[in-house]
């Protein structure tokens, strides 16, 4: 991949597609953590005089113009933290576009509207992406991929464009990259990965990809409930995936030939219901009773996952230990936080809730060594699949 250092910009429209889709409460930015995660190659790009066009997606309008999923807010808080002015465009495509993009000066900066308000972003039909593509790339000299949270899909913003200008990646796209291989080709050992959240079917092909690579898997959040199950103990009325016991059973024998140690829960925090002021309990991982459903991981595996992590060199953290939205069962996703905030070792945190987590705990970003903007692009690279919206930039 090129670098935008590789690019002559000066005067230049560049088009950049950035991934600004922040989670919004009642119109406001609750966490402008992707958005801070652009300003690198903005900067960059508008202090050597390119004249910037940005697009990106907030949320999943489906085609459709949604309102409340407009990015006018998002342009306000890119323009406090970029310290200069950001136009917007409320228009995509067309010639009130084409004569705000023209009116730019040189280090100018356009947010256009929200990119998935048009269908043909995400349409499966490579013909309308196509065309889309065509009007996005009349506005422009050259294309920057800066969205990594988007790489893995195949969207005209995304990879359509890229094709039809000279390319590069932008410095968050360059930073993910290679904090990604880093973790596939060359790690510092030992080599723990922590993974939670809901399903484990959504982390399968990780594990499989890692089984080869790492020393030890710590599983927590609503996926250990499957694994349990795997290891014949009851789950009461935990989520259970039971059509994914025989393959997690699988991945146990395997990661036990392969001499990787995975690393389950030994006591689970359990409420009656799913409600953040439930009768709750803590119990032993194999005693879950019927009528109880388990919410976070006890005190006794956070003090077991804090150990097992306490010599690791490189740590990879996806997914929280329970319902961390609700305060009664967030002890074991903020242990965990702070556990690897206070580490040495190379930490990376692997994107959705998990940074929503940190944040949500007040534990800034810098106090781990890569805090990724894709969850989905972080779990996929994982798996070692090839990314879509990154190939097309080594393509060129």
């Amino acid at each position: 991949m090129r670098s935008i250092d590789d690019l002559d910009v000066s005067g230049q429209r560049v088009l950049v597609r950035a991934d600004l889709n922040v989670p919004m409460s009642a119109g406001e930015i609750s966490d402008d953590g992707r958005i801070r995660a652009s300003v690198p190659t903005l900067t960059a790009l508008a202090d050597r005089g390119a004249r910037v066009v940005v697009m990106a997606h907030l949320g999943r309008p489906k085609g459709k113009i949604v309102p409340e999923l407009s990015l006018a807010p998002v342009a306000t808080r890119l323009s406090e933290l970029l310290q200069r002015p950001v136009e917007f465009s409320p228009a995509l495509t067309g010639p009130d576009v084409q004569a705000a993009v023209s009116a730019l000066d040189d280090g100018g900066i356009l947010l256009l509207e929200n990119v998935r308000f048009d269908p043909r972003e995400t349409s499966k039909d490579r013909e309308q992406r196509q065309r889309l593509a065509a009007d996005l790339a009349s506005l422009a000299d050259a294309y920057v991929s800066d969205g990594f949270g988007v790489v893995h899909r195949e969207q005209a913003s995304v990879t359509d464009v890229a094709q039809l200008l000279p390319n590069a990646a932008g410095r968050l796209v360059e930073s993910e990259s290679r904090v990604f291989n880093r973790l596939i080709s060359d790690p510092d050992r030992p080599y723990a990965v922590v993974l939670g959240g809901a399903k484990v079917s959504d982390k399968l092909g990780v594990i499989g990809n890692l089984l080869s690579r790492v020393d030890r898997i710590l599983v927590g959040g609503g996926m250990c409930f499957t694994f349990l199950a795997a290891a014949g103990h009851p789950v009461g009325d935990s989520l259970l995936e039971a059509d994914q016991v025989e393959t997690v059973r699988q991945v146990l024998a395997d990661a036990a030939d392969r001499g990787v140690e995975v690393v389950l829960p030994v006591d689970i925090v359990v409420a009656r219901e799913f409600s953040p002021d439930a009768e709750k309990a803590t119990v032993a991982a194999d005693a879950i009773e019927a009528g109880w459903m388990g919410m976070d991981i006890g005190p006794r595996t956070i003090e077991l996952f804090a150990e097992k992590l306490a010599d690791a060199r490189t740590v990879v953290w996806n997914g929280p230990m329970g319902v961390f939205e609700m305060p009664a069962f967030a002890a074991g996703t903020q242990a965990i936080a702070e556990a690897l905030a206070d580490t040495s070792s190379f930490t990376v945190i692997g994107g959705g809730d998990s940074a929503a987590a940190i944040r949500a705990f007040g534990i800034a970003d810098d106090r781990y060594s890569h805090v990724s903007t894709g969850g989905g692009a972080s779990l996929e690279f994982l798996e070692g699949k090839q990314l879509p919206g990154l190939a097309v930039l080594e393509d060129r």
